[in-house]
C-alpha cells in the first residue's frame, strides 16, 4: 500500500505493524543493526583492554572520555566514519575519532587521537578519516577542536602517508584564513609532523609535565646533532609557555585542559550565518515502525513516503508533482524547524521523466536557498532500445548536471541500493554532499552482483564465439559465482563505510536527529542557491 497526505499536506501511513512482512523485516533488519554495533564495538574497544589500562593507569583520559568532558551537558556528539578501516589490515575507527559537537553552544568538529593505537600514530585511513573532518568544518564554517596525543604518521606506513598528509597541514592554515577557529589541546606527544597540528592552529593549549610538542625528539636530536637533551627543555609545555610561546595556555591537567578549550570557544564570538530553526513539532509516527518498513529483500521496492512520515515535523510533506514521474518522490517539508526539499526514490529505477522532475526541482530550491535532502533507494537509469531512444542519456545528464552544480547544502542517505548512475543523479558520495549516511542494510556498486556477473559472462561468451572457440561452461558458472560473491562483499555498508564512502551506517530510528543534527551544522555557515548552471542538454 501507498502512503497518501490529507489536504494539509499531512502524510497518512498505511503501514501495517501487524502483518507477517513487517515482523520479518523488523528481524532482518535488527540482524543487520547486531552486525554493524559489533563492528563499532572494535571501534570504541581502541587498542585493547590491556592498552586501555596502561593508558588509565598514567592518569590519562580516553579520546572519547576527553570528548565527553569537553561536550555541554546533555548535548550529543555525532561520531563521524566510525567504521573507518573496517575490513583493511588497519584497526577499525583508524586510531582517531571525529564528529560534530556542541561545545559552549557553538557547533564544532572535534579530531580526537586515540592514543591506545599505536600511540595514536597515524595510518592512511587515518589521515583520510582527519581530512574528511577538515572538509567538513571548512563547508560548514565550524570552529575545529584537535584533542591531540599522538607520535606522527606511522612510519612503516610512510610511503602512503607523508605526500597526502600535507594536506592536513594545509587545510589548518586555510581554515584559520576563512575565518574558521582552529584549536589544538595537547595532552601527550604531539611529535615531527604531529609538532605542526598545534603549531598551524590559532589557540593552543598544552598540559603540564604531560605535553610534549617537538620536531625531533631527544633520540633523533642526539643522532643529529650530537646534543644530548630532556623532553622538558626540548617541548615540555612549561618551556612553551614561557619561553617558545607555542603555547596560550599552560593546563594543570587534563580536564583543565579542556576547560580552557571550552573559554576559548566561549570567547569566540561565533554566530551563525544561515537560517535560525522555526518551531519544532514531532513526527506523527514512531521512528521504531522503520524497522518494518524496508523488505528484507533489498529488490522489494518501498514507499519513502512512509520514511518521511516518521522523520520530518509534523510528518507534513508537500509533495511536487505528485503525478509525474512517480518513481521519484519530490517534495517540502521542515526537519527540527529548518525547511527542506526531499528527493526520494519511489521505485529503484529512474525514467527521463523523473530525472526532468528532478532537475527542476533542484533548480527551485537553488532559487529559495533552501537544502535538499536525499534518500537513495536507487537500481539506476532504466536501459533498453524504447528508453534510449526517448533520450535517457540526457535526461540523466540534465539530472546529474544540476546535482552537480546545486550550491544548497545536500544530505544524503541511503536507505537501501544505490547503483549505477542513480547513484550519482542522487548524489552519492563523489557528488560532495555535505554529509551521507547509509542505513545498515544499504548496497552500492556499479549494478547489482548477479548483474555484473552475467554482462561479465555474456561478454566472455561473445569473446569465444568470436574466436571460433567452444565456450567452457563450467569455468563460467565459477567465474558467475566468484564475481557474484565478490560484489556482494563490496557492496555492503560496513565495506562502503570502510573506506568513507559515507559518514557513517546509522540506525534507521536515528536518522531524524541525525540529520536534524547535520541541518543545524550547514546552518553555521550562509545557505545560498546557486546564481547559474552549465548548458542543460534538452
Amino acid at each position: 500500500m501507498t502512503s497518501t497526505a490529507d489536504l494539509s499536506g499531512t502524510l497518512r501511513s498505511a503501514l501495517d505493524p501487524t502483518a507477517a512482512d513487517f515482523a520479518a523485516n523488523r528481524a532482518a533488519l535488527l540482524a543487520r543493526i547486531a552486525e554493524i554495533d559489533r563492528a563499532h564495538a572494535e571501534a570504541l574497544a581502541g587498542g585493547g583492554p590491556e592498552y586501555v589500562a596502561r593508558h588509565h593507569a598514567r592518569g590519562k583520559l580516553l579520546a572519547r572520555e576527553r570528548i565527553e568532558l569537553l561536550v555541554d551537558e546533555g548535548a550529543p556528539f555525532l561520531e563521524l566514519s566510525p567504521l573507518a578501516a573496517w575490513g583493511t589490515a588497519y584497526p577499525v575507527g583508524a586510531s582517531v575519532v571525529t564528529g560534530i559537537a556542541v561545545v559552549e553552544g557553538v557547533d564544532c568538529v572535534v579530531v580526537a587521537h586515540d592514543p591506545t593505537v599505536r600511540g595514536g600514530a597515524s595510518n592512511p585511513w587515518s589521515l583520510r578519516k582527519t581530512l574528511r573532518a577538515d572538509d567538513i568544518a571548512l563547508a560548514n564554517r565550524l570552529p575545529l577542536i584537535a584533542l591531540v596525543e599522538s607520535g606522527g604518521a606511522d612510519l612503516a606506513d610512510q610511503g602512503e602517508i607523508f605526500v597526502p598528509g600535507g594536506r592536513a597541514f594545509r587545510d589548518l592554515t586555510r581554515l584559520s584564513a576563512a575565518g574558521v577557529p582552529t584549536i589544538a589541546a595537547v595532552f601527550g606527544n604531539a611529535t615531527a609532523g604531529g609538532a605542526y597540528v598545534p603549531g598551524l592552529s590559532d589557540y593552543v593549549v598544552m598540559v603540564e609535565d604531560r605535553a610534549k610538542v617537538f620536531l625531533g625528539g631527544p633520540p633523533l636530536v642526539r643522532m643529529a646533532t650530537g646534543e644530548r637533551a630532556d623532553d622538558e627543555s626540548l617541548g615540555g609545555a612549561r618551556m612553551h609557555g614561557t619561553t617558545s610561546g607555542l603555547a596560550d595556555f599552560v593546563a594543570r591537567d587534563e580536564v583543565d585542559a579542556i576547560r580552557s578549550v571550552r573559554r576559548v570557544v566561549a570567547r569566540l564570538g561565533r554566530r551563525r550565518l544561515g537560517a535560525e530553526p522555526g518551531p519544532v513539532d514531532e513526527p506523527r509516527y514512531d521512528a521504531e515502525e522503520l524497522l518494518g518498513l524496508v523488505p528484507a529483500d533489498a529488490r522489494v521496492p518501498f514507499d519513502p513516503r512512509e520514511v518521511l512520515a516518521r522523520i520530518v515535523d509534523g510528518s507534513r510533506f508537500d509533495e511536487f508533482k505528485p503525478d509525474y514521474g512517480t518513481s521519484l518522490v519530490t517534495g517540502w517539508a521542515d526537519l527540527y524547524g529548518y525547511p527542506v526539499g526531499v528527493l526520494a526514490n519511489a521505485r529503484g529505477v529512474l525514467f527521463s521523466a523523473e530525472a526532468q522532475k528532478a532537475a527542476q526541482f533542484i533548480q527551485l530550491a537553488n532559487r529559495a536557498d533552501v537544502p535538499l535532502l536525499f534518500f537513495q533507494n536507487t537500481t539506476g537509469y532504466m536501459v533498453g532500445t524504447r528508453y534510449e531512444q526517448a533520450g535517457i542519456v540526457k535526461h540523466g545528464a540534465l539530472m546529474i548536471n544540476a546535482v552537480a552544480n546545486s550550491q544548497v547544502p545536500h544530505l544524503t542517505v541511503v536507505l537501501g541500493a544505490s547503483y549505477g548512475a542513480g547513484n550519482y543523479g542522487m548524489c552519492g558520495r563523489a557528488f560532495e554532499p555535505r554529509f551521507l549516511f547509509s542505513w545498515p542494510n544499504a548496497r552500492s556498486a556499479v549494478m547489482g552482483p548477479d548483474q555484473l556477473a552475467g554482462v561479465l559472462s555474456i561478454v566472455a561468451r561473445q569473446a569465444a564465439a568470436a574466436k571460433g572457440r567452444e565456450y567452457d561452461e563450467e569455468r563460467d558458472a565459477g567465474l558467475r559465482h566468484e564475481v557474484s560473491t565478490r560484489v556482494v562483499r563490496e557492496s555492503v555498508a560496513e565495506f562502503l563505510s570502510g573506506r568513507l564512502y559515507d559518514d557513517g551506517v546509522i540506525d534507521p530510528r536515528d536518522t531524524r536527529a541525525v540529520l536534524g543534527t547535520c541541518l543545524a551544522a550547514v546552518h553555521s555557515g550562509p545557505v545560498r542557491g546557486a546564481d547559474g548552471y552549465g548548458v542543460f542538454r534538452m
